[in-house]
């Protein structure tokens, strides 16, 4: 029997009935090395294998926070999940991989599409009102719950049931619903109804201390500390969330190993995740991003730990255009861009005078891309954070000082 033949905790994935997770029978180390060295490979040309840090492994069930479940079959027996070739749905309730605040809160969320009669939308047929579930845990076991509809024709009905769902999901903070009225695959629209006094999600990570030695770099172990993030309806964060801990823990720990970056710029900086953990006193950080309110949540998780004006600010706007050849640009440059990298940006970096940058990529393709649009900075050491374990996806976080 080969690896990948395996007996896997999923009967779904054993079965063939879902691809989500296609590398599920085989044993995470054995994943983590494979993904290391597809890595390694897509960068070599930028960083040298001695760069690379010894990976961030994620453990192998129960990690994401988030489930984007596709709504099918009737309003009786609805399927929550994902769909098949066919658009019919298969049931991922019992989807091992999600963290169990979702699992237990799956079967009160069908109970209550029955209850209310939500038809689901029948993607070949076109008709039907509710589309998707999506469901988010905090560390704390708090709950995000997004229904994304057709129309507002159960607004009520869903602002309705909320005292009712609230007694079964005590730890219920944010409800809204997602108008979608289109026929095309996209998951979400462009009007969100918050449903609840809450509009946001507290996301209370605690960023564990970085040991020092070959896992981390250098000199002494950061301390951990607490990182309150606020995550909107429509904002962007991490699914896994003990590797993105450990990611930002480790920027931190890279940060503050050079005293002279007292200005960092974080750019695409999202609800302030890098941002707020490279915070501190003798230094200025500027969090930039296009989302109005993730920059507002920023702005409240600065308040909440504390932090002075001087010390953290957070701007709306587009990163891609900003110039860190400035008069006062940063001693330190942050980027986290989606995807596709940062494009033309890269080119500014290049041309100025910025010492340092942490890249953190979610595709290895657009980071080699950008790497070599800036010859002038060399990369001093790579990690690979295993974000989406079972699957290619690969996280990873590169520092580059300049030649």
């Amino acid at each position: 029997m080969t690896a990948a033949a395996r007996p896997s905790p999923c009967a779904l994935h054993d079965a063939g009935a879902c691809g989500s997770c296609p590398s599920l029978g085989i044993a995470l180390p054995e994943q983590l090395a494979a993904k290391q060295a597809r890595v390694s490979t897509a960068l070599r040309s930028r960083v040298p294998a001695g760069a690379w840090l010894p990976p961030c492994a994620s453990r192998p069930l129960g990690f994401r926070n988030k489930a984007k479940m596709a709504v099918a079959g009737t309003a009786a027996h609805p399927a929550l999940g994902i769909l098949d070739g066919a658009g019919h749905g298969i049931d991922l309730r019992a989807c091992p991989l999600h963290v169990p605040a979702i699992r237990a809160a799956l079967p009160h969320l069908a109970r209550l599409i029955t209850d209310l009669g939500l038809t689901p939308y029948d993607v070949p047929a076109r008709r039907g009102e509710l589309k998707h579930i999506l469901v988010t845990a905090s560390p704390d076991e708090d709950l995000m719950v997004r229904f994304v509809l057709r129309s507002h024709r159960h607004l009520d009905d869903l602002r309705s049931a909320l005292p009712r769902l609230q007694e079964h999901l005590p730890q219920l903070a944010v409800v809204s619903a997602n108008i979608q009225p289109v026929h095309r695959a996209i998951i979400e629209g462009d009007e969100e109804i918050i449903l609840t006094r809450e509009d946001r999600l507290l996301m209370r990570l605690t960023l564990p201390p970085t040991p020092s030695g070959p896992a981390a770099g250098r000199d002494t172990p950061a301390a951990g500390i607490e990182l309150p993030l606020h995550l909107p309806t429509r904002s962007f964060f991490q699914t896994n969330t003990p590797v993105a801990q450990s990611l930002y823990a480790t920027a931190r720990h890279w940060a503050g190993q050079d005293r002279a970056a007292g200005r960092v710029w974080d750019l695409f900086c999202g609800v302030g995740g890098f941002a707020l953990a490279l915070a501190g006193p003798g230094r200025e950080v500027l969090g930039v991003e296009v989302s109005a309110p993730a920059i507002t949540g920023a702005r409240d998780a600065a308040r909440l730990m504390g932090l002075p004006a001087e010390q953290a600010r957070f701007e709306a706007g587009d990163a891609r255009v900003l110039d860190p050849a400035v008069a006062e640009g940063p001693d330190l440059l942050v980027v986290n861009p989606p995807r596709r990298g940062i494009g033309e940006l890269s080119q500014r970096i290049e041309a100025c005078a910025v010492p340092r940058l942490l890249y953190s990529s979610c595709n290895p393709t657009s980071l080699a891309a950008d790497l070599e649009r800036m010859p002038s900075l060399r990369v001093v050491r790579a990690r690979l954070f295993d974000m989406f374990p079972h699957t290619d996806h690969a996280e990873v976080l590169v520092e580059l000082a300049r030649a």
